[in-house]
């Protein structure tokens, strides 16, 4: 099948029929319509029934694509016949015709997550672990990682004491699932691996297929390598279509060696680059290149483009979170007013706890957004959970804030007993608080029940006695430390629980956000008052008909584009989250890539905003500039400031690209990192680490300089700075924030008056 609008290297892997296929496809280089024609050729020109060919994807959107695709170029009938899906969705059909063979009925059910955690909890209960040491998302998190790289309970090794109990909790965990006749996601793809491996049932499915496609290869862990090396053993036609640059999944197992290792594995495969770049302008491509081209080790590609030069990349300096997100709903606003549909723009962070101020802005202005890859801020159920709470103490009377914290976080109050209370309440003219309190009268209430209930509403009571006395800030921190909410999510320490710990921190912002502005207007601020706030913004209905502008983690972005594209947070520790200490290379490695994605999701535009400061999780760092924003090369991008850093417009001073990212060199920390860690030794004079708490902030003067507060000072390293606090620790010293370098802790006889 010969088409005039394919370039050569995609023209030569759509023509390929016999053996491997390796094809290296660059960001924006058409791997879809590679995937699709190669199809129709195969049909068309080689004769094989469409049957007999296997398109896997990782998405349903990608295989839907697909599918469409498919039905205009070979029709609906032939469409139809092919099998296209996804991994989980391939293995789950062939399980459900095959999978007796390895013990499967044909009605077996999938469980989802909640369903698999609900498993481990009874086996943890069976095996009589206490679940607060043995936190079931963290042992359910260690069995999906045996799963991912095919091993069973009885192929995994034990260690240490830890991991003999994680597996006979992975034992029982196993003998549940088939009691109960189910199967979990891991489940789907490692047991027809086994299946492929060990049965006849195997080798009729090898025989159904001759020709086997995989997108997105880069993203494929151990398992599903497993399943597609069994699936076509006896031909060999595998046909891999991907990325190393955009491998960005590790963290959830996946693993890039299977693509930079295919051609050791299949010795006579064709390889295929597809270099060129039909998405992005010239100079937006050259970013990319810059950044993904410091990679230690990737396959040699060289993207190009033969669109035109577009404008130069912007790196615009923020003075904080807030400035940065009022910079980013004008460029909403003006690109909209432009004539650029809402859809066609997208803001990107690298967690999604920066998304709370974005979607804030954004409100206020009326800008219509949606969310993709995670929910709302306030609609977060740990933030709930918080808020919850801090309505109860602002208002006793409200049962379903009441019903939704009673046993959060776990403190044996079951549905039972809530249901029970719930009733009493209503038969007895009280709210659920009510009948807490009145609790001995509740009859068909069991002894450990009441007694329950009885330490919640003295924690409650506790909580109320304080609110006088605190801020509405202050009083949060007391909800999250004294209910044990903090300390129950520390437990779980696995990434779900980590991005929980980091919204509450956030949330925490927000409060003192709201003191802050209440302040600067002259008004007190009150519990009573942010909850209102809060309540506003989440039922004002902002958004209009037509297009939303769209915000998303990074990792979300992938497999999409915009037009324009406004990348947040391009700081040190924030992107590079990862990888910013010595021994953390293969970390810096997939955010490198994930930097890569994110620069080529953009066609035409390309905006970047880093902050002097920026408060997340609670507490307030001071920045350096992104090293991927020094890495890309000079005339692809140009610096501005806002309005709020106009007079500071110079360009920053990037991480030292061969000196920072060093092997063994001592990286720069955020203030609240050196606080927290013992003093090292000056890296050079003048430099001194010393611990904040010898800082009194009510000093205003350092009598043999005359320092005062906003001072502007000058060091012979790092330039003209500003003094924050000054202190007298045998000498005078001061904490001063210098751009470019962020905050640093200096005697005051290496500084001069700026």
């Amino acid at each position: 099948m010969h088409d005039d609008s394919l370039n050569e290297p995609q023209a030569a892997a759509v023509a390929h029929t016999q053996g491997p296929l390796l094809v290296f496809a660059g960001a924006g280089s058409g791997k879809t319509r590679v995937i699709t024609y190669r199809i129709a050729n195969l049909v068309a020109c080689a004769r094989v029934p469409p049957w007999r060919i296997l398109a896997v994807t990782f998405t349903n959107k990608a295989a839907g694509e697909m599918r469409a695709r498919l039905e205009k170029l070979c029709g609906l009938e032939v469409a139809r016949a092919l099998w296209v899906g996804t991994f989980h969705a391939t293995c789950a059909k062939l399980l459900r015709a095959h999978g007796e063979a390895v013990g499967v009925p044909q009605n077996f059910v999938i469980y989802d997550a909640a369903d698999q955690k609900a498993v481990v909890t009874r086996a943890l209960r069976d095996l009589d672990l206490d679940e607060r040491r043995w936190p079931a998302r963290a042992v359910l998190s260690a069995i999906h990682k045996h799963k991912q790289e095919g091993r069973g309970p009885d192929e995994a090794a034990a260690h240490s004491y830890v991991d003999d109990v994680a597996l006979k909790v992975f034992r029982a965990y196993e003998e549940r699932l088939r009691a109960a006749k189910a199967v979990d996601f891991e489940d789907l793809i490692l047991l027809v691996a086994r299946l492929l491996e060990k049965t006849a049932e195997g080798d009729r499915i090898r025989r159904r297929f001759d020709y086997v496609l995989v997108d997105e290869f880069q993203d494929t862990n151990a398992t599903q390598y497993r399943f597609l090396r069994n699936l076509v053993r006896d031909h060999g036609n595998l046909c891999v279509v991907g990325d190393d640059d955009q491998s960005i999944y590790r963290w959830r197992g996946a693993d890039v060696r299977n693509i930079r290792g295919f051609r050791r594995d299949y010795p006579g495969a064709e390889v295929v680059k597809l270099e060129q770049n039909y998405r992005s302008s010239k100079r937006i491509v050259a970013a990319a290149l810059g950044v993904i081209a410091r990679s230690s080790e990737r396959e040699p590609k060289e993207l190009w483009t033969a669109n035109d030069d577009g404008a130069p990349i912007r790196v615009v300096a923020a003075r904080d979170e807030r400035d940065e997100a009022a910079f980013v709903v004008d460029a909403v606003q003006r690109g909209r007013a432009e004539g650029v549909d809402l859809r066609e723009m997208a803001v990107f962070y690298r967690i999604h706890a920066q998304s709370r101020v974005l979607e804030e802005g954004l409100r206020a202005a009326n800008v219509p957004y949606q969310i993709v890859g995670g929910t709302k801020f306030y609609e977060r159920a740990e933030v709930k959970d918080a808020l919850a709470y801090l309505r109860v103490l602002v208002n006793p009377a409200s049962d379903v804030d009441l019903a939704r914290i009673v046993n959060v976080p776990a403190r044996g109050i079951g549905q039972t007993t809530v249901e029970r209370l719930t009733a009493w309440a209503t038969a007895n003219g009280t709210t659920l608080l009510g009948a807490i309190e009145r609790v001995d009268a509740v009859g068909d209430l069991g002894a450990a029940a009441k007694k329950k209930l009885m330490a919640f509403r003295e924690l409650l009571s506790a909580l109320a006695a304080q609110a006088p006395r605190q801020t509405p800030s202050e009083l949060l921190s007391a909800v999250l430390e004294q209910t044990g909410y903090l300390a129950s999510l520390e437990k779980e320490d696995d990434a779900e629980a980590d991005a929980r710990l980091e919204n509450l921190g956030e949330l925490v912002g927000s409060v003192r956000d709201y003191e802050a502005e209440a302040e600067a207007a002259g008004e007190a601020a009150s519990l009573a008052g942010f909850l209102e706030r809060v309540t506003l913004v989440n039922d004002v209905d902002t958004m209009q008909e037509g297009g939303k502008v769209t915000l998303m983690t990074v990792h979300g972005a992938k497999g999409l584009e915009f037009e324009r594209v406004v990348l947040t947070g391009m700081e040190e520790e924030m992107f590079p989250y990862k990888g910013v200490d010595p021994g953390e290379r293969d970390e810096l490695e997939e955010e490198r890539r994930l930097a890569y994605v994110a620069i080529t999701r953009a066609r035409r535009e390309l905006v970047m905003t880093h902050t002097q400061m920026r408060q997340i999780f609670g507490t307030t760092r001071w920045n350096r500039p992104s090293r991927f924003l020094g890495e890309m090369p000079p005339g692809s991008f140009e610096h501005a400031a806002t309005r709020s850093m106009a007079g500071e417009a110079r360009p920053p001073r990037f991480v030292d690209r061969e000196v920072d990212a060093a092997p063994g060199t001592r990286p720069w920390r955020h203030p609240q990192a050196v606080a927290r860690t013992p003093s090292p030794a000056p890296a050079d004079p003048g430099e001194r680490f010393v611990d904040h708490e010898f800082f009194d902030d009510r000093a205003d003067d350092v009598s043999e300089m005359r320092l005062r507060r906003g001072a502007r000072v000058r060091h012979d390293r790092f330039g003209e700075g500003q003094v924050l606090s000054v202190a007298s620790v045998g000498e005078p010293a001061v904490v001063a924030f210098f751009p470019g370098w962020g905050e640093k802790k200096i005697l005051a006889r290496f500084l001069k008056p700026a």
